[in-house]
């Protein structure tokens, strides 16, 4: 295909006396291949959209066009210092448009520049250009070694390294086999490294978390409010929970009532409630996206369900994961993680 646009690009330069230039749609998925080779073929105009919006399957994502071109063919369409900016221009670009980024996007996705198998991720630690086709920071992005069912034992010292955390080869072995037992019953860390860190503290042993919820009830009741955006009765979540919180070696039984639309909500606040007592800059922390999956759909209504929380303070932000057939306690999993991974961020 993109020697057929090679091909009618060069019989237009050969015939119009002007520049000529290219506006490619992605209905068959080779809108930037097929700009390249009109770039190629003589094309000194070509046409495109931002992380390649646009109608039915989009446009030619120009910043992949750009990266390609000073990248790959060596023709300097922005400079290096622009170059390097890529990946922030482009998730700005996605934040204004309210699209959530593609972390699977060439160049400045956040999945790019990725490695998880074990072989993989260990040719990547030696040498950069083993599995890496440019060094992410050209283009503002970074390389990134996840944990799951596929890590070795190098992905985990090196994850941990990364953390702050230091273990022996034989600790390291132990985790890696725990996470492949996790893994098997559903949970999943590559995306909620939080959650990885959490687990390997409280299996190093000398952890202590900042508090406990020594018991909570979760209440579901509907048509007690009217949603005003629909007028419609909602479901109103109650939470009574008892948390016991640790500080300087101290101990308080902080107890909260709070209701919340939806279960997830009504926790939150609850747990929120039951602590900011004793660590008002709690307040800080924001639950910012939320995302459920269904592991294993054949048991219906019973299946185990994995949730993800995507949590913010100020700038920095971080996913925890929480797997159960229960998904309130999935939540609560996850919510927990969540606000111990605070503790252990800004209250050092």
């Amino acid at each position: 295909m993109a020697s057929r646009i090679s091909e009618i690009v060069r019989a237009a330069v050969k015939e119009v006396p002007c520049e000529v230039g290219i506006h490619t749609h992605n209905g068959a998925d080779v809108a930037v291949a097929g700009s390249l080779a009109a770039v190629e073929a003589g094309a000194t105009h070509v046409q495109g959209a931002a992380n390649g919006y646009g109608d039915m399957c989009g446009n030619a994502n120009l910043f992949s066009i750009m990266a390609n071109l000073k990248l790959k063919l060596g023709i300097d369409v922005v400079s290096d210092e622009q170059l390097s900016r890529l990946t922030e221009v482009a998730h700005y670009v996605a934040e204004i448009a309210n699209q959530p980024p593609n972390p699977r996007q060439a160049y400045v996705g956040s999945a790019a520049f990725v490695h998880k198998a074990g072989l993989h991720a260990a040719a990547v630690a030696k040498e950069d250009w083993s599995y890496q086709h440019v060094e992410p920071e050209r283009v503002g992005n970074t390389n990134r070694f996840l944990i799951s069912e596929l890590a070795g034992i190098g992905n985990v010292v090196r994850k941990l390294h990364e953390r702050g955390i230091e273990v022996s080869l034989d600790q390291a072995r132990s985790i890696r086999d725990h996470i492949k037992e996790r893994e098997a019953l559903g949970w999943q860390y590559e995306g909620a490294e939080a959650s990885f860190e959490m687990l390997v503290r409280r299996m190093l042993g000398d952890y202590k978390p900042p508090f406990e919820i020594t018991s909570h009830k979760v209440t579901i009741e509907p048509g007690r409010r009217i949603d005003p955006r629909t007028s419609e009765r909602e479901y109103i979540a109650g939470v009574r929970m008892t948390v016991m919180v640790r500080k300087n070696d101290r101990e308080w039984k902080g107890h909260a009532d709070h209701e919340g639309v939806g279960p997830v909500d009504a926790l939150d606040k609850a747990l929120r409630a039951a602590i900011v007592g004793q660590y008002p800059g709690i307040a800080t922390l924001r639950l910012t996206d939320f995302k459920v999956h269904i592991i294993d759909s054949h048991h219906s209504t019973e299946a185990v369900t994995r949730v993800l929380i995507e949590s913010t303070a100020g700038e920095f932000s971080w996913w925890t994961v929480g797997t159960s057939a229960n998904i309130i306690e999935a939540s609560l999993m996850a919510l927990v993680d969540s606000y111990e991974y605070w503790f252990l961020q800004f209250q050092k």
